[in-house]
């Protein structure tokens, strides 16, 4: 039976030879129907705004440049006109973050926009939408820069870092959306240029190299970007690639053989990083699965494998008190919200408690920190 059918077919019902498999009787489009109108329709009278909108007279780059500061640097105490110093964990609320700002609100309302489109099929939904995608990629009054080579800068340091490509995980289901839009041929044209261009930033500059090369979730987030961006491409080269980075690198380089993160356990906050890691490897996987592999149930000679992180982070998302290692220094209490990886491997792996626990969650988190580490919000769009 495909997927789409057993989407169609309550959780938990029995039936003559047993018990239903997880997806059948979870109507997911009936669950999300009224969180996504009142979204989309809070949305339609808003206009866009893209980086041109805001700067900041620390950013090396022009007005079409995407600009940010690193969340962890703040001024020296000792020396406060000098260089910033790190404190790990700890977001310094004076840098500047009104481009990411801006593009998460872009990363809000376009995947809700389509979403609601996809459920109703009404053209006001698919026209809006494309208003924003126009703002944001195409218009050359106001889109963006196809590069993040300004992104995370460090005051007194350096003017912008690999790291700061983790920003655009935001783009991730912007990309869905606009796949599954209405688009007139010239948007959508000049919206996979754009994404094409930008692909081709992060997989040859120095910034894009390093990103790629890191060994926690920024490596995580950087293949999940560039597989959502050729997925809508049609980049077969990229997608290819960022697979068997997927099972060559990420898994076995991340996880530990109990399934958990060690990299993001060491952190200052290590639940919060925990959750963000698999949800961004849940992202990727559900972004290269196709209906004839098995990539979801794909493992390790020693059972290293998607099916196996999520069995450890399970029972600290079902029961938070279980967390065995000092909790968050910020923004604890905030996680855990409803994640996505919980929904992707409930129906991929047949597991109806993590979809029984995925409802019980909230979807629509408001604290800044959690939004921006909550990358996928519309899971219409994906399943």
């Amino acid at each position: 039976m495909l997927r789409r059918d057993l989407l169609k077919s309550s959780l938990f019902l029995p039936a003559a030879g047993g018990w239903l498999h997880a997806g059948e009787g979870f109507d997911l489009a009936a669950i999300e129907r009224p969180r996504v109108l009142k979204a989309a329709n809070s949305y339609l009278d808003e206009a866009p705004v893209t980086v041109t909108a805001s700067s900041s007279p620390r950013s090396a780059g022009g007005k079409h440049d995407f600009f940010s500061e690193g969340d962890y640097w703040w001024p020296d105490p000792k020396n406060p006109g000098g260089p910033y110093i790190q404190r790990d964990g700890e977001s310094n609320p004076d840098n500047f973050v009104e481009h990411r700002r801006a593009m998460i609100r872009l990363s809000l309302t376009v995947p809700a926009l389509a979403a609601a489109y996809k459920l109703t099929r009404e053209r006001r939904y698919s026209d809006h939408a494309a208003r924003h995608l126009r703002a944001w990629f195409i218009d050359p009054a106001t889109m963006m820069n196809p590069n993040l080579q300004y992104a995370q800068a460090i005051h007194g340091r350096v003017t912008g870092r690999g790291t700061g490509i983790i920003d655009t995980l935001h783009l991730v289901e912007v990309a869905r959306a606009a796949g599954q839009l209405d688009l007139s041929p010239a948007d959508l044209h000049g919206v996979k240029k754009w994404f094409a261009q930008y692909t081709a930033w992060m997989t040859t500059s120095k910034n894009g190299v390093q990103e790629r090369d890191a060994k926690n979730n920024h490596g995580t987030c950087w293949c999940t970007q560039v597989a959502a961006f050729a997925q809508l491409t049609g980049n077969t080269g990229q997608t290819a690639w960022c697979r068997n980075r997927y099972q060559t690198v990420l898994i076995p380089k991340q996880e530990a053989a109990d399934g958990s993160f060690p990299l993001e356990l060491r952190r200052t906050k290590p639940y919060g990083y925990s959750l963000f890691n698999l949800d961004a490897m849940a992202i990727l996987v559900q972004t290269l699965a196709t209906g004839s592999d098995a990539l979801w149930r794909w493992q390790l000679p020693d059972g290293r494998g998607m099916a196996r992180a999520m069995a450890y982070m399970y029972p600290y998302i079902a029961d938070k008190s279980k967390w065995p290692i000092e909790p968050d220094v910020m923004y604890f209490k905030q996680w855990p919200v409803r994640q996505p990886s919980l929904l992707f491997a409930g129906l991929a792996l047949d597991k109806p408690e993590y979809l029984a626990l995925w409802r019980t969650l909230d979807p629509d988190p408001t604290v800044d920190e959690v939004v921006r580490n909550f990358p996928v919000r519309q899971p219409v769009l994906w399943v």
